[in-house]
């Protein structure tokens, strides 16, 4: 730990999501001057008036801003418009109040989904704007490049200090297991488990197995960040992740085994594959804070796939 934290008032917005959830352990364990996370029940971010009056209620110097409405494939493909609104509207709201109340840092959480659809590999920060992203998630990823492009204005007219980070697909414990909204690992997980023990000979999957994906531990994502928050105070947008690439026919492979799911895997060519590789150059990070996720995939998918095998009834209930 440093003495960072001990004089920040932190504001972390989605602190009841997947990844937000993960923030605010890390942030207890630092233990800073103040930490306020609000809900979205009390707190609409879309509202400017909400959002003035939180920051005078809080106070903070220090804001984390990881609230997104997000999904996989098929909830982005139904809901572009909710998806490309309320992400740019909540970042959008909260980084010029922050601006005008005279807040130190920003740390805002971009999306890999803003890199363009055929980026080369691997995926650099100086690639973001070399062509239009994959149809699927565009409205997502252009709502929250939208963030990048103010966080820089600002920075260059008002002097304000905002940092942007681009984490690649996170899973683990806690993720969502939801099948209309969830992303590709928890997606399979939930489906092979419960092929498993209903007996099914197969199980079908989205897609021909052909697109590849980086994933990173949701731990690893949130030391990553609480890193950048102490030591990275520049204009450029940088990637978060491990920097290794699994096509997801192989990740299907390894889920079922996980799983203990036996039969066949069958895929669906008239859905989507969405963007066809994803890998990320993960330098930048390493050189400006010294991030490395510590965890390793096969180690990931293991606890994900335990937990998800333990909790899921109640994940399951709460639905």
């Amino acid at each position: 730990m440093t003495d960072f934290w001990k004089s920040r008032r932190v504001l972390l917005t989605g602190g009841g999501g997947f990844l937000g959830s993960f923030l605010r352990r890390q942030l207890e364990e630092r233990r800073p001057a103040g930490l306020f996370v609000p809900h979205s029940r009390e707190v609409d971010l879309r509202e400017p008036q909400h959002v003035r009056d939180l920051l005078a209620r809080t106070r903070p110097n220090l804001i984390i801003h990881a609230a997104a409405v997000v999904g996989g494939i098929g909830a982005n493909r139904m809901h572009p418009g909710q998806f490309f609104y309320d992400n740019a509207v909540m970042g959008i709201h909260l980084i010029e109040e922050a601006r005008r109340v005279g807040v130190e840092k920003f740390v805002c959480l971009g999306t890999i989904c803003a890199y363009p659809k055929f980026t080369p590999i691997p995926f650099r920060e100086e690639d973001l704007w070399n062509g239009y992203p994959e149809e699927t998630n565009a409205p997502y990823g252009i709502a929250k490049k939208a963030l990048l492009v103010q966080l820089q204005a600002y920075r260059q007219e008002y002097g304000f200090n905002g940092i942007f980070l681009l984490p690649v697909n996170l899973y683990g414990p806690g993720d969502n297991f939801d099948l209309e909204t969830s992303h590709v690992i928890p997606a399979m997980i939930r489906k092979f488990v419960e092929a498993r023990e209903t007996g099914e000979r197969h199980v079908v999957l989205w897609g021909d197995g052909t697109p590849t994906r980086e994933f990173l531990y949701v731990e690893d994502a949130a030391l990553g960040i609480m890193m950048a928050a102490e030591k990275y105070d520049e204009a450029e947008p940088v990637n978060l992740g491990r920097g290794e690439e699994i096509s997801i026919s192989d990740l299907a492979r390894l889920v079922a085994r996980d799983a203990g799911f036996e039969g066949e895997i069958v895929w669906d060519p008239t859905r989507p594959n969405g963007q066809p590789r994803r890998m990320l150059d993960i330098s930048r990070a390493a050189r400006e804070f010294g991030f490395r996720a510590p965890t390793s995939f096969a180690d990931g998918l293991a606890k994900t796939v335990k937990w998800y095998v333990e909790h899921r009834q109640v994940v399951l209930q709460s639905k």
